[in-house]
């Protein structure tokens, strides 16, 4: 009987931890790396490690014109961040509805010959393809719709900024 007490006692210790945890915005979906995009979960996409105010660095060189067009720079990355607690005020934050086991991330109106960027776990940095065509400079939007997606599901949003990094010749 005393084992059975003790064994109860630790397990009402692991419970009051988890609540614990959970009011600090803490999961224990967090001791897992990485987990594994599923169904019914908030999220947050990021771009280069940022939610908000993201910067993707285009190689443009020549002279930039407001159609010129360039490739992304090596060593750049888009990510999933699930959401516990409180999102950023200005994200715009995502869910993957009653079917998603991925995010398919979208570069705006891109021209690509790469296949879909996808993202499978959070925290998981997936490089962008230097394949793609992007504004040299200017103001844009990545997406990370929910795949397979359903009617529940919601496409999280990262504003970027493209920043043209180049030398146009004769500077």
């Amino acid at each position: 009987m005393r084992s059975r007490h003790h064994h109860l006692r630790s397990l009402g210790t692991v419970a009051a931890l988890a609540v614990a945890g959970a009011s600090l915005g803490l999961s224990s979906a967090g001791a897992v790396s990485p987990l594994p995009v599923g169904p019914g979960q908030t999220f947050v996409g990021q771009v280069n490690g940022v939610t908000i105010g993201a910067v993707i660095k285009v190689g443009c060189f020549g002279p930039v014109t407001p159609a010129s067009t360039g490739h992304p720079l090596a060593g750049q990355h888009v990510s999933a961040q699930l959401v516990s607690g409180t999102a950023p005020a200005s994200a715009t934050v995502g869910y993957t509805g009653t079917a998603a086991d991925r995010d398919l991330v979208g570069f705006g109106t891109a021209v690509s010959v790469a296949p879909v960027t996808e993202v499978k776990a959070y925290g998981l940095a997936v490089a962008i393809p230097q394949a793609l065509n992007l504004p040299c400079y200017g103001t844009g939007t990545v997406s990370f719709l929910p795949a397979p997606t359903s009617p529940t599901a919601q496409t999280a949003l990262v504003g970027v900024t493209y920043v043209s990094v180049g030398v146009s010749p004769g500077s």
